[in-house]
């Protein structure tokens, strides 16, 4: 047996990827360096049946010989006929390995960040036309807040209402305008932002995106961070795609980050949706975020910091 696994080292290094493939039919055990020759021989051949047949016996490598060249040759071999192949089964197999790699150990886990409790008002002024100097334009209907409050909360909300007076006086009455977020959205953040922390907020998934969207718009920390923190606990197959989407597009690094774990361990059963196809394959895998890669790019970038710190930096 030990000169024939010599034999399919010789074999995969120069090439003879017939002959290294009938040596595994003798019985050899793949060695990870061999597996990753004769993968890489098979895609340069357009050997589709032989690189199906190398990638269903992945999971027969051990997991102790997973090394450097895994993470710096394998990858993006791997990640390179996933983007590449027209054939769904290697697409469905390549899926099954990259989820065995990421193994089944937590998601990337989010902490709620520590509210202001000192810019809050009572409840009371919620919307309260008597009591307000600040009135919004939301879908064509009012909504009366106080600048007081507002202008502490954020920036964005500071250069929204303009300078007061030297008396402290508004100087522009006028209704604001706000566009772009519906007003039962709206009221949700003027609610966060009047009673001071989010322990009493119930926001059914489907307007979280809204609300995280909003928070963003309007620099509201505190309330993005509760957001990303409740699409963690619920994200499943039918919104990982829109919850990753909203976080690359509002710079929520963690919970990309998260969404990405997921993908990758629930990949084989997320290739099932038209929608994950499309971002990881189709034409919406546009380049997203501040480091304007693919998601698929993000995602060999994810495993490959997932096998280093599972397979390389514990063994240092």
């Amino acid at each position: 047996m030990k000169a024939l696994q010599e034999a399919t080292y010789y074999s995969s290094e120069h090439g003879y990827l017939d002959v290294t493939m009938e040596l595994r039919s003798l019985g050899v055990p793949w060695k990870l360096h061999v597996w990753l020759e004769s993968l890489h021989r098979a895609h340069q051949q357009s050997r589709s049946g032989v690189t199906l047949a190398l990638l269903r016996e992945f999971t027969s490598i051990r997991e102790e010989e997973y090394c450097e060249e895994l993470i710096s040759f394998g990858l993006p071999l791997m990640f390179t006929i996933f983007r590449t192949s027209k054939n769904d089964a290697i697409i469905q197999q390549l899926a099954t390995i990259f989820s065995h790699c990421y193994s089944s150990a937590p998601l990337p886990t989010i902490q709620e960040a520590k509210p202001n409790l000192s810019a809050q008002l009572d409840p009371h002024f919620l919307n309260n036309k008597e009591m307000s100097d600040v009135t919004f334009q939301v879908e064509g209907k009012p909504f009366y807040a106080h600048r007081v409050l507002l202008i502490t909360a954020s920036d964005r909300f500071k250069a929204l209402l303009g300078p007061s007076g030297p008396d402290g006086s508004v100087q522009d009455c006028k209704s604001i305008e706000i566009s772009d977020i519906k007003y039962s959205i709206f009221q949700m953040m003027m609610s966060y932002l009047y009673c001071g922390g989010v322990e009493s907020m119930k926001v059914a998934m489907p307007d979280v995106l809204e609300l995280l969207s909003a928070a963003s718009q309007f620099q509201l920390k505190v309330l993005q961070r509760h957001c990303e923190v409740t699409c963690t606990r619920s994200i499943d197959l039918d919104n990982a795609v829109s919850i990753y989407q909203t976080a690359k597009a509002h710079g929520a690094a963690e919970l990309s980050a998260c969404c990405e774990g997921y993908f990758l361990k629930h990949m084989p059963d997320l290739l099932e949706r038209e929608s994950f196809r499309g971002l990881v394959l189709g034409a919406t895998g546009a380049r997203m975020g501040p480091s304007r890669n693919t998601p698929l790019e993000e995602l060999e970038g994810a495993l490959s910091r997932r096998l280093c710190s599972l397979y390389i930096t514990s063994r240092v």
